[in-house]
């Protein structure tokens, strides 16, 4: 058996098939008392009413392609007939109200508001000649039943245009949740990127240059190669507790929680120290000032500032024609400023690493700029390179005294060959 909802999507799937088959009822009704020789009021019929039945079923039937062609025609038809065959034609009538819904239904409003008044006027007008009387109950109707069949369109028409409107929402919605997922996807791609080449990299660079050093002593000076291969232990087992926290995290759902997650604070300015002091037993000597006032920072600037100094000094270790830095960490008032200073290479080599074409000077930037800050890097005339960064601070306090520290590392140097390897 057909329900409602499977005749509704057949009729919106074959729009034709429920025209052919209104317009073979509508015909087919204007045929009947041609059949049993008179109307259900008595009037017998006559060959003028097959015409009209005719017409009605071609008009009904290309209702949907010309609605106000098919509407004016088949009014034009009505008046035509009752000035011929003195009396309105029934199925002329029913198939202007079919007009005056699919006019209501599908041309604009303004348009079908013009045009069912029109109509109304018209078949009250072909009333009125028939009937010889211009306030009869039939009178009436007329505009009674061209009023309901124009409010049912206009509902339907108003109906069909939420719809779509929701649909077009739904689609809308979805879309937009599509590309924020992609957007996540790719700002979390992008942020374990910027921390594997942050935490992984600086380690690997550390164990590279430890491997240098151990290759430079290991028959002269055993001692400091027994020391070299320590630091490199260090920064392996390093790597894999990093490597270790991170694939816990990427294995971890969206909202599940562990308990045995680790707990490591995020890394800042307050590790600093410890910072320094694996570059120091790597060979580099950091001359580490620091002037205004330290306060509390926000965490995201906190963790750019730290990533930015790890990066910036482990390229100055790996690309300085010197195992020597300056590194200047100041509060400001408003904007927290770090500059880093190291001497280059005379050859070539050194433009195309300190212009920064890789992931590391890359992954700056991208830190800097997370927190509305700004980077730049640049070397000068007299072969020294310059990493400036600005961070903006929440308003604080002035700065007060400047405090200078330094931090000076020479032992396990290798040669410059052997030290400036990775």
């Amino acid at each position: 058996m057909i329900g409602p909802a499977s005749l509704r999507r057949m009729t919106s799937a074959h729009p034709r098939l429920l025209d052919a088959a209104l317009a073979t009822l509508v015909g087919g009704a204007g045929m009947l008392p041609l059949l049993f020789g008179r109307w259900p009021d008595g009037v017998r019929p006559s060959g003028a009413d097959a015409v009209a039945a005719a017409a009605a079923f071609l008009l009904v039937l290309a209702r949907r392609r010309a609605p106000l062609p098919v509407l004016a025609l088949t009014v034009l038809g009505e008046v035509a007939f009752t000035v011929l065959a003195s009396y309105p034609s029934r199925v002329l009538k029913f198939a202007a109200l079919i007009a005056v819904y699919t006019v209501a239904r599908t041309v604009r409003r303004r348009t079908a508001l013009v045009a069912v008044s029109a109509t109304a006027l018209a078949l009250y007008a072909v009333i009125t000649y028939a009937t010889d009387s211009a306030t009869g109950p039939e009178a009436g109707a007329v505009f009674a039943w061209t009023g309901m069949f124009a409010a049912v369109g206009a509902t339907v028409r108003t109906w069909h245009d939420y719809a779509a409107a929701m649909e077009e929402r739904a689609l809308r919605a979805e879309a937009s949740k599509e590309e924020e997922a992609r957007r996540r996807v790719a700002e979390e791609r992008l942020r374990i990127a910027r921390e594997l080449h942050d935490v992984i990299a600086h380690h690997i660079a550390l164990i590279t240059i430890q491997a240098g050093v151990v290759g430079h002593f290991l028959r002269d000076r055993p001692d400091q190669a027994e020391v070299a291969l320590g630091h490199i232990r260090d920064g392996g087992r390093t790597v894999l507790d990093e490597l270790g926290s991170l694939l816990h995290v990427l294995r971890q759902s969206g909202d599940e929680t562990d308990e045995a997650q680790p707990t490591e604070p995020v890394p800042g300015l307050s590790r600093l120290g410890g910072l320094l002091e694996s570059l120091t037993a790597a060979g580099l000597s950091v001359r580490h000032r620091q002037s205004g006032h330290p306060r509390p920072l926000p965490t995201a600037t906190d963790l750019a500032a730290y990533r930015v100094i790890q990066e910036g000094l482990t390229n100055a270790h790996k690309h300085g024609s010197t195992a020597e830095a300056d590194l200047l960490v100041d509060y400001g008032t408003d904007e927290l400023r770090i500059q880093i200073t190291n001497p280059l290479h005379s050859g070539p080599y050194p433009a195309s690493a300190a212009l920064g074409t890789g992931h590391g000077l890359t992954g700056m930037h991208e830190r800097a700029h997370a927190v509305g800050g700004s980077l730049h890097a640049a070397a000068d005339a007299d072969g020294r390179f310059h990493l400036d960064v600005h961070l903006p601070l929440s308003a604080a306090g002035p700065p007060t005294d400047t405090r200078t520290s330094e931090r000076s590392g020479t032992a396990l140097r290798a040669s410059d060959a052997n030290g400036r390897q990775g």
